[in-house]
């Protein structure tokens, strides 16, 4: 069996840098364990499988494995699903919206064209979710590798889902982040120790006026991801939690940009837009670009 699939790099425009994405474009015929090896053999943080659509109201179904499980939704293969779609012709030029079904539901995709070219795809994201701020901080700090007065003394370690949860650890600085380590032992003693068996997510904030708003890094190694280098589902979250924690007020509630990806040498820009009415988020986008850098086929 010969399977054509497109190499992206996502959450960029700027090839070998980014977050990396294999599209299957027919995954017809193709059992779950297939996908499942399909992906582990790329060894990409996500590889998607685009199939005939399943319910009203979508133009495709799209599943998402990463090396070592299927994910419900994610954000770089949703928006560099879009630009493989445009490439392969399923989705026309000037279209407005592209509905996928994933394994939340419907994900609409709003698409910014030049011309003929796709220009930037924005995904919507379920309302958040928040859970409880955790207590253990002494204990997340030590799944990354950093000290406890190394977290942000005034934020909290919380969960947040916009259909996939994720723990955020904040920390005091650009340069902590970058000496945190993604240990999967340290990650299974956590999990252990607290009950929270979730991808970390780690960030600080920059300096205001500058191009990012947040640098940011995840760890899932539970996920077959030692280090993402965009990480779009998470990125929602992080928007709300940012609004939620008064570190990003009024419209620039709708212009953050997460630098994510940095100390991979794979730099990545997710931007996040999060709609607020008085104290309430109502609605959550997660928007970028993507390049293609290769063509391939599997035979299996």
């Amino acid at each position: 069996m010969s399977l054509s699939y497109l190499h992206y790099d996502v959450f960029t425009d700027e090839p070998l840098t980014g977050n990396q994405l294999a599209v299957f474009l027919d995954a017809r015929g193709l059992a779950d364990e297939r996908m499942q090896a399909l992906a582990r053999e790329m060894s990409f943080s996500e590889s998607t499988f685009i199939l005939p659509p399943e319910t009203p109201g979508t133009d495709v179904r799209m599943r998402i494995f990463t090396p070592a499980n299927e994910m419900p939704m994610a954000g770089h293969p949703t928006i560099g699903g879009t630009f493989a779609l445009v490439e392969a012709g399923v989705i026309r030029p000037g279209a407005a919206r592209f509905v996928f079904g994933l394994g939340i539901g419907p994900v609409p995709v709003d698409l910014e064209w030049d011309g003929s070219r796709l220009r930037f795809a924005w995904m919507t994201q379920l309302i958040p979710v928040f859970g409880p701020e955790v207590p253990a901080r002494a204990e997340a700090a030590a799944a990354i590798g950093v000290n406890p007065d190394d977290l942000a003394e005034s934020l909290p370690v919380q969960e947040i889902s916009c259909g996939l949860p994720f723990l955020f650890v904040p920390l005091r600085s650009r340069e902590l982040v970058d000496r945190a380590v993604s240990d999967a032992s340290a990650f299974a003693r956590f999990a252990a120790s607290t009950g929270i068996d979730r991808p970390i997510f780690l960030f600080s904030m920059l300096p205001p006026g500058g191009r990012e708003t947040v640098y940011s890094r995840m760890f899932a190694p539970g996920f077959g991801i030692v280090e993402d280098p965009a990480t779009g589902g998470a990125s929602g979250p992080l928007g709300c939690y940012l609004v939620r924690h008064g570190l990003v007020t009024g419209g620039a509630a709708q212009r953050i940009v997460s630098l994510q990806g940095v100390a991979m040498r794979r730099p990545s820009r997710i931007h996040i837009a999060i709609g607020t009415r008085g104290d309430e988020i109502v609605e959550v986008t997660v928007g970028g670009t993507a390049v293609l850098v290769g063509r391939g086929e599997m035979v299996v």
